[in-house]
């Protein structure tokens, strides 16, 4: 059986190549760490410290207007990173809540080691520039989705991009996701089947 920090590591040769080195020093930083079901770990108004690498379960990342409506605006499972990444990266407060929805088993590391490795670690910058440059390839590819495309077609496209998330994630989530009513969300999910 794989180890988190096994699962870690091919997580990260697939985004960049590293020495054998690079990779055992780098996992040295990253100490396991496990919360329960409907668990804030980052709250709007508070820096960012960790950076994760889901190993179990699932948890979104959402906004939360003055009129308590929610935007649900990205699930992290296994194997992903996760985290209020843009305040982590950028140290300011963070403008989004990280919340488990299941209980959750990761891996993380604090800012500080992070930013510690890429100054050690030139390779290591480069894997950073990769993933984020990945990350918000999808974050726009999102947003054309979300003002392009009607409901049906955003939900399609959700299953061929991630077909196992209707078994992972409670619907109405996906719903708020998708930005579709709960009522219209289950009436897809009896009509289309990919």
């Amino acid at each position: 059986m794989e180890t988190a920090h096994t699962k870690l590591k091919h997580m990260l040769l697939a985004i960049h190549p590293l020495t054998e080195e690079e990779c055992t020093t780098f996992l040295k930083i990253w100490k396991p760490f496990k919360a329960k079901r409907k668990e804030i770990l980052t709250a709007i108004g508070e820096e960012e410290r960790y950076l994760y690498f889901v190993e179990e379960g699932v948890q979104r990342v959402f906004y939360l207007d003055e009129h308590d409506r929610e935007a649900t605006l990205l699930f992290t499972y296994a194997p992903s990173f996760g985290g209020v990444i843009d305040a982590l990266m950028l140290q300011h407060p963070s403008r989004y809540f990280y919340e488990t929805l299941t209980p959750s088993s990761f891996l993380r590391t604090t800012n500080a080691d992070l930013q510690a490795m890429i100054q050690a670690m030139p390779n290591l910058a480069l894997l950073i520039n990769k993933g984020l440059s990945n990350a918000l390839s999808g974050v726009l590819e999102r947003q054309v989705e979300l003002q392009c495309f009607s409901s049906e077609q955003k939900f399609i496209k959700l299953l061929q991009r991630s077909p196992h998330i209707l078994q992972l994630v409670p619907h109405k989530y996906l719903a708020n996701y998708l930005g579709i009513d709960a009522t219209n969300f289950s009436k897809l999910i009896n009509k289309i089947k990919i």
